[in-house]
């Protein structure tokens, strides 16, 4: 692929303007059409840079359709039950997710409607569910959402967030300074400026931030109009957004007073977005305060707030684990499909990301991800263990390093 065009749409647009914000120059970084990040669908996976957690195991499709059939129960069983992925990808968390319904409930399967939404990604490994789990899966392509009047169902997203385009700001001597990108001596280089648009200082009064000087942080406005379109589309029902974040009082905390963004190349993780441009990801860690003030502002009450270890374990994965030495499988199976199980609730990874759920026009009802029943119970007791398949990352084979962690200081 030639990345090229990236740069070269970069510098022309800093020759034309004199300068651009960080955000237009991550949008061009990540999702320029002509050789964006996110454009090549090989990014992400085994072979590219990263990967998420429904690569590390089916258990995190398997234990998000549970929660998503507790969603549809309380919708009163509508029939569509509709469940939108923003952000795709390959597409393989649908195919968990809808190859999993069946054996929850063969109504809840029948009800349930996919909508696999991305960017550029081509159709992916959901193309591989056959017969009637298949017709009930469809992608669209879109920068935005299309979508009005879903009446009943679920938005969801599972890292996506972190890839929105963040204005870079910093504080000095001379009050709240706004990073722009411009050319020097053939170099792209950031210089301070006063803010391109008020709504940056307006977002860290709304959170009671104030910034000290030497201070430099991210400031994501995007999620605003993102938040509206979901709102403006589901009529009744969840939003389950699942990212890395903080709340805004640890995100602008002195900890970070570097701010979080982070780019990814090859599973190992880089500091400086002017190199490889078009082949390195580039994310910034969500502020999960204005994800809820922002989701009040129009319609959306919070029902919970908890770390994805939190959310999987009420949700019924310890239970999983349990089974995995009477599962009849191999030693060495065991093993990699308990450290898949383990790895998307590691301790300073996976298990630390946020799982944040939103309602609209519904009552603020106990979700098994964040209080478990008698009835999640017995739905876990007759369902199948989801164990590894071709289609997930290889764990075991000892390709990731970092991954060499205790398993039983995870199960704490």
């Amino acid at each position: 692929m030639n990345t090229d065009n990236v740069e070269s749409e970069i510098v022309r647009r800093i020759r034309k303007h004199g300068r651009i914000t960080f955000a237009e120059f991550m949008e061009l970084a990540l999702f320029w059409p002509k050789g964006g990040y996110y454009v090549n669908p090989d990014n992400v996976g085994a072979e590219g840079d990263f990967y998420t957690s429904p690569g590390a195991h089916p258990a995190f499709g398997a234990l998000l359709c549970v929660q998503v059939f507790q969603m549809g129960q309380l919708l009163d069983r509508p029939s569509p039950f509709w469940l939108v992925e923003m952000g795709a990808g390959s597409g393989l968390l649908c195919h968990d997710i809808v190859g999993y319904a069946a054996h929850i409930s063969p109504e809840f399967a029948n009800s349930l409607r996919y909508l696999c939404m991305d960017r550029y990604s081509p159709p992916g490994v959901e193309s591989r569910l056959t017969g009637e789990a298949g017709k009930r899966v469809e992608r669209l392509a879109a920068q935005s959402i299309p979508l009005r009047g879903v009446d009943a169902g679920c938005f969801l997203s599972n890292e996506l967030l972190d890839s929105l385009p963040v204005h870079r700001v910093t504080m000095d001597a001379g009050g709240l300074k706004e990073i722009f990108v411009t050319m020097k001596d053939g170099n792209l280089v950031e210089v301070l400026d006063s803010p391109s648009t008020p709504a940056l200082g307006e977002r860290l009064d709304s959170l009671g931030i104030s910034l000290t000087e030497v201070f430099s942080t991210e400031i994501n406005l995007a999620v605003e109009s993102w938040m509206e379109d979901v709102s403006s589309a589901l009529e009744r029902g969840f939003l389950l957004t699942i990212d890395y974040g903080h709340p805004a009082t640890e995100l602008y905390s002195p900890s970070r007073r570097r701010g979080t963004l982070t780019c990814f190349y090859r599973h190992t993780q880089t500091d400086n977005p002017y190199l490889r441009i078009g082949r390195q990801d580039i994310t910034t860690q969500v502020d999960f305060t204005s994800m809820v003030d922002l989701g009040k502002t129009h319609g959306l009450e919070t029902l919970s707030l908890n770390t994805q270890k939190e959310f999987l374990h009420s949700l019924g994965l310890r239970r999983f684990m349990a089974r995995l030495p009477a599962s009849g499988l191999r030693q060495r199976e065991v093993e990699a499909n308990r450290l898949g199980m383990l790895d998307i609730v590691r301790p300073g990874g996976m298990g630390e990301f946020k799982v944040l759920v939103q309602g609209k026009g519904v009552k603020s009802p106990l979700l098994w991800g964040g209080e478990p029943t008698r009835e999640l119970e017995e739905v876990l007791d007759r369902l199948p263990l989801p164990l590894l398949t071709p289609l997930h990352m290889p764990l075991l084979e000892g390709r990731y390093p970092h991954l060499a962690f205790e398993w039983e200081e995870m199960l704490s």
